[in-house]
């Protein structure tokens, strides 16, 4: 089965979101902290990583102003 560009895109961008979901899930783990501090460190962790990663404007490859 051969992945189109917008499939890929949608592939990464759900990675980058389960990989962000992972480090939150470890810190609440290991530092033991209370589940609100825990999504509230998920959801600085989230943008953080698409601010890191060089293509991360790629969401416009599969959404609704995709060509």
């Amino acid at each position: 089965m051969k992945l189109t560009k917008k499939h890929k895109a949608a592939i990464k961008s759900y990675l980058r979101a389960v990989a962000a979901s992972g480090i939150t899930v470890a810190l609440a783990i290991v530092a033991d902290i209370r589940p609100e501090l825990a999504v509230l460190a998920g959801a600085l962790v989230a943008p953080l990583a698409k601010a890191l990663d060089p293509k991360s404007g790629g969401e416009a490859d599969y959404g609704i102003n995709a060509k």
